[in-house]
């Protein structure tokens, strides 16, 4: 049980990382680097380093659709991860 938790927490923490990232994509500091940012100092840290960041001109959209379907699939992850801690 403790496995899998630590397994699902992991992969959580990586969806948000991936989360953050796309954040990134409109900011000057670019996915790849908010990404990593998130992974090494948590999602919340890289989510304060992207938003200090400074946003790229108005119009420009790099990610399409795909940033909405990993959002989903965060949120989603996010709500199973609970759910398991909660023990349903």
């Amino acid at each position: 049980m403790v496995l899998s938790l630590l397994i699902f927490g992991l992969l959580t923490g990586s969806l948000w990382a991936v989360v953050v990232g796309l954040f990134g994509a409109s900011r000057k500091i670019g996915f790849g680097w908010a990404f990593v940012l998130s992974l090494l100092l948590t999602p919340i840290g890289g989510l304060i380093c992207t938003l200090l960041s400074d946003p790229l001109p108005a119009g420009e959209r790099r990610w399409g659709c795909i940033a909405n379907l990993i959002l989903i699939g965060a949120v989603a992850t996010l709500v199973l991860f609970v759910l398991a801690l909660l023990g349903l």
